[in-house]
């Protein structure tokens, strides 16, 4: 069985005909799959340790008193 794929010009033409409601459904839908996505990769990068040197400096700018609150 071929698969088709849609370019991303189509996929934005394709969009533009959309309702309002229509768009709201595909970016809620959208919204939840990157948040998914990010989630995985977060939860992959922490578990390999990816990220234990960048903690490790957060953990060194706390204890220095580095850190201010945001605006």
């Amino acid at each position: 069985m071929h698969h088709m794929t849609a370019s991303v010009a189509e996929i934005k033409e394709a969009i533009e005909r959309l309702s309002l409601s229509e768009r709201a459904q595909l970016e809620r839908w959208l919204h939840h799959w990157v948040d998914d996505a990010w989630d995985n990769q977060i939860a992959a990068d922490a578990s390999s340790g990816k990220l234990d040197a960048l903690l490790r400096e957060v953990d060194a700018d706390i204890d220095a008193a580095k850190l201010r609150d945001l605006p």
